[in-house]
């Protein structure tokens, strides 16, 4: 009898798919990963070269260029196919386009008998999260995006720099739609459970100036660096990898993830980005923050958005 392993297919190998592969090889979460693209030589190449990287890797993964057909022992699935961001061009921008793209990768997916976890990196990625869904028939909880974790990272990042104090013992969330309406949690950001307000009151040097600054930094973060290189790839893809731990390794972490909103925040039917608890299952439970009186007000904005811009996705669903 063999012995059942973690399999994780990876949908895509663009910028964000190899960057992934290449984390997740590096910290050894699984023991299967298969690459499957359209464009087949670049899947392969990209197999060979992480293979030959196994004899410097933490622990052993059987790597391989495959098929759809190969996800029918996969615990997870993790989609970053799809068109791309382009300069000037928002994640909304790309909706309609990627929506047509993952419903026939979703129903390749399901038609061998996938049964895990899915997960969506592509953006729009709080729409296409909200369209796998659909497309699956797969039970909420096991369907996520990965929502604002980046955004979360990049504001722990910032905000540790601006203080010198390590980004992991930064506790701050980015919550709402990955993207131009997403904001930061100010009431309940703190660093070492001294909140933000008391590290700025307290201490010569910082404003509150510099912490908007900060904020829409890490909102136009993806702008800057596309500008400059084209595209965002390893911080995503770190993000993602950590997501797999937390799934594979049934943490029970809590993650700024896009998840199904059924009441939650005063608001349903809707994939979005807010702290969750993500384990073996998928999502958990969903954790709903205390918000002051501005933050719900820009959270219900970045949820108008969102599901105007759904309104022509649902009609293809």
């Amino acid at each position: 009898m063999v012995n059942r392993v973690n399999r994780v297919a990876l949908i895509g190998t663009g910028f964000v798919g190899s960057s992934y592969a290449f984390a997740l090889l590096n910290q050894g979460i699984t023991e299967e990963l298969v690459l499957i693209d359209l464009n087949k030589e670049k899947a392969e190449g990209d197999a060979m070269d992480l293979n030959h990287g196994l004899p410097f890797a933490p622990s052993h993964t059987k790597i391989w260029y495959g098929s759809y057909k190969d996800c029918d022992q996969a615990d997870l699935v993790v989609i970053t196919a799809g068109a791309n961001q382009k300069p000037g061009e928002t994640r909304l921008d790309l909706v309609e386009k990627n929506t047509r793209i993952f419903k026939g990768i979703v129903q390749e997916i399901m038609s061998c008998g996938f049964d895990g976890i899915i997960l969506v990196a592509t953006n729009p990625v709080d729409i296409l999260t909200y369209a796998v869904w659909k497309f699956s028939g797969l039970p909420k909880e096991r369907v996520i995006g990965s929502g604002t974790i980046l955004d979360t990272a990049r504001f722990r990042y910032l905000l540790g720099d601006y203080f010198s104090v390590d980004a992991r013992n930064v506790h701050a969330y980015i919550i709402g739609e990955h993207g131009d309406t997403e904001l930061p949690v100010w009431s309940h950001a703190d660093i070492a459970g001294i909140s933000i307000s008391e590290w700025t009151k307290n201490k010569e040097g910082y404003t509150k100036d510099d912490l908007n600054q900060i904020f829409l930094n890490v909102r136009d973060a993806a702008y800057q660096i596309i500008e400059r290189k084209g595209a965002t790839f390893y911080g995503i893809a770190m993000g993602l990898v950590r997501l797999t731990k937390a799934i594979l390794q049934n943490e029970n972490s809590v993650l700024t993830v896009s998840t199904y909103l059924d009441g939650e925040y005063g608001h349903r039917d809707l994939y979005i980005g807010v702290p969750a608890v993500v384990n073996r299952n998928g999502i958990r439970e969903v954790v709903e923050l205390d918000l002051s009186e501005e933050e719900r007000n820009k959270f219900a904005n970045s949820v108008a958005v969102l599901k105007k811009t759904m309104g022509p996705v649902l009609k293809n669903i």
